[in-house]
């Protein structure tokens, strides 16, 4: 059973996220737990892979209210993308207990600042931040796959947000845990405003999808 201190799933989220992505050489790639070789491999293009990278501020109006600092994987199942977090911090012990308990993902704390133009973390991370208005709200949905009391546990994420491009400059310590990212710029990097996510299943959903296709 989980401890006490965090909401069961599913979580309902709120709040804003810059998104960049990076096309890495698969072998800078951060290690991708060996559990996992039998349910996900690594999506790749010729000798690239991806490795996306987030900024997010989880406000109030859902469960939990924290500030994160995450980087995953883009994964496949057949044909089918997964993305597998390989670091991931937060500011609540109950999103961190919670993360980790419910879906295997692996979170520890940091100490965070966060606006609309300054992003940083205690574990040698920090950004510039700047973006458009975003207008368009777009749907958004996904599946991530991580390591569960020793085998693969794949969620399912469901959100819309506002979304629009973003110029997000990064600057990362070589000597840090995301040093695989230090001196590299991401092909790309977006904000989603206002979002509204569904992390997780109920009960009922997770029966029902334990018996057919992941």
């Amino acid at each position: 059973m989980p401890r006490m201190g965090y909401p069961p799933e599913p979580w309902s989220l709120r709040g804003r996220m810059y998104v960049s992505v990076w096309a890495l050489p698969a072998a800078a790639l951060p290690a991708v737990p060996p559990e996992l070789a039998g349910a996900v491999r690594v999506l790749r293009l010729g000798a690239r892979a991806f490795v996306g990278a987030a900024w997010v501020d989880y406000r109030p109006g859902g469960v939990l209210s924290y500030r994160e600092l995450l980087a995953a994987v883009l994964m496949r199942h057949g044909l089918r993308p997964r993305v597998t977090i390989t670091h991931i911090w937060v500011d609540s012990p109950e999103s961190r207990d919670g993360g980790r308990e419910l879906w295997g993902i692996p979170k520890d704390l940091a100490e965070f600042e966060l606006t609309d133009t300054r992003a940083a973390a205690s574990v040698g991370a920090s950004a510039e931040i700047r973006s458009a208005k975003p207008l368009l709200r777009l749907p958004i949905g996904f599946k991530c796959t991580q390591v569960l009391h020793g085998a693969p546990k794949t969620t399912p994420v469901r959100a819309s947000a506002r979304c629009g491009p973003a110029t997000v400059r990064w600057h990362i310590d070589a000597a840090g845990p995301l040093g695989f990212l230090h001196g590299r710029k991401p092909l790309l990097s977006l904000v989603a405003d206002d979002f509204r996510m569904t992390f997780g299943v109920t009960a009922a959903q997770s029966r029902t999808a334990s018996s057919g296709p992941s």
